[in-house]
């Protein structure tokens, strides 16, 4: 009888332990500035990703490349097609501005942030997330116009269930 109940309290410990401690390593989607999780992506450490969106004054695409690392995301790239509004005109400090198959690319960016806050584009923007080559649109997996903050998180299973993988 002891055994038993010492084997039951054991698999709850383990059940426990499962869903509580963190494994998983995201770039996750917030809503907002709360800890309510709206998507997330499964990563590695030290493994990029794209925010792809469209431009809403010229019209084009802006791919924004970043890192993730040491629990931080780190902006590596900028590109984009045309100069406007909201676009930089140059590098700053050790970055490398040059034009590369009709786009401006600003490259050796180390801007390294706990998280960066994003505007699911309601109209024209359309923002998507590439991983690996696989692009995913956000407006399918978070609601247009929702403001999110984007993080690199070590997950646990409890934390996982709360939101929706975007990639498979």
């Amino acid at each position: 009888m002891k055994k038993k109940l010492l084997y039951v309290l054991m698999l709850f410990i383990l059940v426990i332990l499962i869903f509580f401690i963190p494994f998983k390593k995201t770039a996750a989607f917030h809503f907002e500035d709360t800890n309510r999780l709206l998507a997330y992506i499964s990563v590695k450490e030290m493994d990029t990703f794209q925010i792809k969106y469209t431009h809403s004054i010229h019209l084009t695409d802006v791919i924004e490349t970043y890192e993730l690392s040491n629990k931080k995301i780190k902006q590596k790239e900028l590109s984009y097609e045309t100069f406007a509004v909201g676009m930089p005109s140059g590098p700053e400090g050790e970055e490398i501005f040059e034009r590369k198959d009709g786009r401006y690319i600003i490259s050796n960016m180390n801007r390294t942030f706990p998280f960066f806050d994003l505007s699911i584009g309601q109209v024209v923007s359309n923002h998507r997330v590439v991983y690996k080559g696989k692009e995913y649109e956000l407006k399918n997996y978070i609601k247009p116009g929702t403001w999110v903050r984007v993080s690199y998180e070590t997950m646990n299973l409890f934390q996982l269930l709360k939101g929706v993988k975007i990639n498979e």
